[in-house]
């Protein structure tokens, strides 16, 4: 997980959303039209970002296909403190 972290926040141009994805999902799960509102993105990109961090294994969905929720999953929560140390680089 920790090498995926590098990757998917630090290692491409995406990274800075998708950290902010993660954060306002650590706050409630959103379906990705509030997230898109909620960053200021567009839902397109907002999808593209979801759907990278849930083949990470980052998120995963909870609901019905129309508005599905997206929750941080347990195994991404284990590595909480990785995500910040990986996020302070960045600044």
């Amino acid at each position: 997980m920790e090498k995926a972290l590098w990757y998917l926040i630090a290692g491409t141009r995406g990274g800075e959303n998708r950290a902010r994805i993660i954060r306002e999902l650590d706050d409630r799960p959103r379906n990705a039209n509030q997230l898109a509102t909620e960053l200021d993105v567009g839902y397109n990109t907002v999808r593209h970002h979801l759907e990278m961090l849930e083949d990470h294994d980052v998120v995963e969905t909870g609901g019905q296909t129309y508005g599905e929720l997206y929750f941080l999953t347990d195994q991404f929560v284990h590595h909480w403190e990785e995500f910040e140390t990986i996020t302070e680089k960045l600044d």
